[in-house]
């Protein structure tokens, strides 16, 4: 590799939208861009979108711009480790192309798993698919998992050798503490995420419809997926003056939702790390959330949130009924929630640990880290974020 003069460490991150983009994978990528600069200005990134926002053909000509990006920084030396963001479907062979192309190029990788369904995903796939995914995780330097969950997954199933596995939780930017609310008195509920099964959209808009004797509510659900579907549930059920389906929104009007918000609601039957949590723990909402995925490692029920199983409409219904109705519950879930999230969960120092964990990589350290995964049923974790 060319020889350069600047002593920066060079990170290319595979994401697939680009700025902007619907997922959880592009906002938590473009705030570390954001972050990088105040948190470690020794670390130059170089963003490389894989998918793009448009049809088929814009897919394709985005995947050929990031491999030649990527040829690019590797003819002038300016890539020294390649951060690969991994879900399920197009995503996965996506990244089996780039990372191929890696290892032509003699760039090391690391694997970001997002994608809370990839265990199941993996189980069905194709005898030869099978192969090409475990040949990438195989040759990839570190792959980095949200939970331990996800890091005992990628050791039994995926063979990955255990030194090479990082547990780093996912993070957001604070947020205010939200102080608008409407002259109404109306408790907002609000969703965020992908209107569908896979995040419980159809128990959430049955359980509304349990409450639709309740006259001091109404609720957002914000997110692409299946709006016009959800649309008319919520129409069905009579709901349509009290429940608002804007679609996607952009995160200038998430931020606007958060801060108009009194609880958040996630009943997802699969999750990884869900963003929409972590971003409702930092506004200081009340959060209603199931346990899948990671969600149990800082969503302590009655402590930092409500838990619900998952598909349970009753209790669902029951839990968003209990902090209509219970004003001093809601602020002091959302106040715990928010401290566990400035303990936890904050940007700036994720950011740091992302950089160590690259250079760890890089040099070869990575048995050197101790990275720990926040864990909400840790009484010590409570006890030190009640001081912030």
């Amino acid at each position: 590799m060319p020889q350069r003069a600047d002593h920066q460490l060079h990170v290319a991150i595979a994401t697939p939208l680009g700025r902007g983009g619907h997922g959880g994978v592009d906002r938590l990528m473009w705030h570390v861009a954001d972050t990088i600069k105040e948190a470690d200005a020794s670390v130059r990134l170089h963003m490389l979108v894989t998918r793009g926002q448009g049809h088929i053909l814009g897919s394709i000509y985005w995947m050929l711009r990031a491999l030649a990006t990527m040829l690019c920084l590797r003819a002038t030396g300016r890539i020294d480790i390649l951060h690969v963001n991994v879900s399920r479907r197009g995503s996965t062979y996506r990244k089996i192309i780039l990372c191929a192309f890696a290892r032509m190029c003699g760039v090391p990788y690391a694997i970001h798993i997002h994608d809370g369904g990839y265990r199941d995903y993996l189980s069905k796939a194709s005898p030869a698919l099978n192969r090409r995914i475990r040949r990438m995780f195989a040759a990839a330097r570190c792959v980095i998992v949200m939970a331990p969950v996800w890091r005992n997954f990628v050791i039994g199933q995926i063979a990955v050798l255990s030194s090479r596995v990082v547990v780093l939780p996912s993070a957001t930017p604070g947020l205010p503490r939200p102080t608008i609310r409407k002259a109404d008195g109306h408790v907002h509920i609000l969703f965020l995420g992908k209107l569908g099964e896979e995040k419980g959209v159809p128990q959430l808009v049955e359980a509304l419809g349990r409450l639709s004797q309740l006259p001091n509510w109404r609720a957002t659900l914000a997110g692409d997926g299946e709006v016009q579907k959800t649309r008319e549930a919520i129409a069905t059920r009579g709901l349509s003056d009290r429940v608002e389906i804007p679609g996607w929104i952009e995160p200038a009007g998430v931020e606007s939702l958060v801060s108009h918000a009194d609880m958040l609601v996630l009943p997802s039957l699969c999750e990884n790390f869900p963003m929409a949590v972590i971003e409702g723990m930092a506004a200081g909402l009340a959060v209603v959330a199931t346990p899948v995925g990671a969600v149990a490692d800082i969503i302590e029920h009655e402590k930092t949130g409500l838990v619900v199983p998952a598909g349970d409409v009753t209790a669902l219904a029951d839990a968003i009924r209990r902090l209509i109705e219970d004003p001093a519950l809601r602020e002091e879930l959302g106040r715990q929630a928010r401290r566990f999230h400035r303990a936890n969960l904050e940007m700036a120092p994720y950011v740091n640990r992302l950089c160590q964990t690259w250079r760890a990589v890089l040099h070869g350290h990575l048995n050197d880290l101790n990275v720990q995964p926040p864990d909400a049923r840790r009484p010590q974790v409570l006890a030190a974020s009640s001081e912030l």
